[in-house]
């Protein structure tokens, strides 16, 4: 299991995903030498990592789906494992209740999203069915998700010179070049600009102006991740809902202030929401479902699915304790394949 130490610092690099070790430090009154030991033995272990997030202008330019595939009697795992060399395949979840896997896919638009779930997924052998279900509004996404291992003036001052969202309109589509850099940093989302810059055969001042318009126009956030289940979470629910329409708008911002909620999103479909929460407990998952029942009546929850096992993680491979052993960087402007 994680230590309380281990949980501070994840917790200090959830809310500055690449900050100075000194920076760090202050906040935890530890050294910088001692706080970046201690983060390359967690990232050593693949207990925990730095990765690329969308920022939230990102779901303006690209098509993000939740979809369930089914497979035939003993063929989930190989099916994984070819699903889990997609580029497009953010994140896969192995389940037993309703459907085998349950996916969060990004393309670059409708069009390419049509294209992998009607001609690509259904082509691989094994999988029996497919159901896509197309995000028309994110209310949160996982990278905005906080343990609650700092005191309230740490995080003060970790918070304290954090950027604001992004209140300008200017749209600016994600580059080639920009693709480069983000594969980088998928591997490494601390990796420095000089790192980047030799890997990439450019300046760092070009890697640094680069990063700062897509993080300043909302395109790219970063994130902490750990193993989950060995930092006291090990259980992840997800709440298929129904919604009167006229009260998402109310209702997405409420869901996303509680503090188990990862991802909250209106869906197309006939269950017009999905919830997806962190819990530490299989019994925690009766008691926040209760808890949403009475705290929203207008939300009619039709299914409930516990993941058995997280494959995938916003491109991280994972083995059965939620530690990373591999990345398949995402690339969700490419085009899809079902080949890989």
């Amino acid at each position: 299991m994680l230590s309380e130490e281990d949980l501070a610092l994840i917790h200090a690099l959830q809310l500055r995903p690449r900050a100075s070790w000194s920076v760090l430090g202050r906040a935890l009154d530890v050294d910088p030498v001692t706080v970046a030991r201690r983060w390359s033995r967690l990232a050593t272990r693949g207990e925990a990592w730095i990765s690329l997030s969308p920022g939230p202008r990102m779901f303006d330019q690209i098509c993000l789906a939740f979809i369930e595939i089914d497979c035939a009697l003993g063929s989930a795992a190989a099916v994984t494992g070819v699903l889990n060399r997609h580029p497009h395949m953010l994140t896969i979840e192995r389940t037993v209740s309703g459907h085998d896997i349950l996916a969060t896919v990004a393309t670059r638009d409708l069009a390419a999203m049509s294209r992998y779930t009607l001609d690509h997924l259904p082509a691989i052998t094994g999988v029996t069915a497919v159901r896509a279900r197309i995000v028309t509004h994110m209310f949160t996404e996982a990278g905005r998700w906080r343990i609650d291992a700092l005191a309230p003036g740490q995080r003060a001052q970790l918070t304290a010179a954090t950027k604001s969202a992004p209140t300008g309109r200017h749209v600016r589509q994600v580059t080639p070049a920009d693709r480069a850099v983000l594969a980088h940093l998928a591997q490494d989302g601390r990796a420095s600009q000089q790192a980047l810059a030799t890997a990439l055969k450019t300046s760092a001042s070009t890697v640094k102006r680069r990063i700062d318009q897509l993080t300043g126009l909302g395109l790219l956030s970063f994130r902490c991740d750990f193993a989950r289940p060995l930092g006291g979470w090990p259980v992840a629910a997800t709440f298929w809902a129904r919604v009167t329409p006229a009260n998402l708008p109310d209702l997405g911002p409420a869901l996303i202030r509680l503090p188990e909620t990862r991802n909250c999103a209106a869906i197309s479909g006939p269950d017009n929401l999905i919830l997806q929460a962190n819990l530490h407990s299989v019994t925690d998952v009766l008691r926040f479902e209760t808890h949403l029942a009475a705290a929203h009546p207008d939300l009619d929850i039709v299914e409930r699915v516990i993941t058995m096992r997280h494959e995938k993680l916003l491109g991280r491979l994972l083995d059965h304790h939620g530690r990373t052993i591999g990345t398949v960087p995402p690339d969700i402007w490419a085009e899809p394949r079902g080949d890989l």
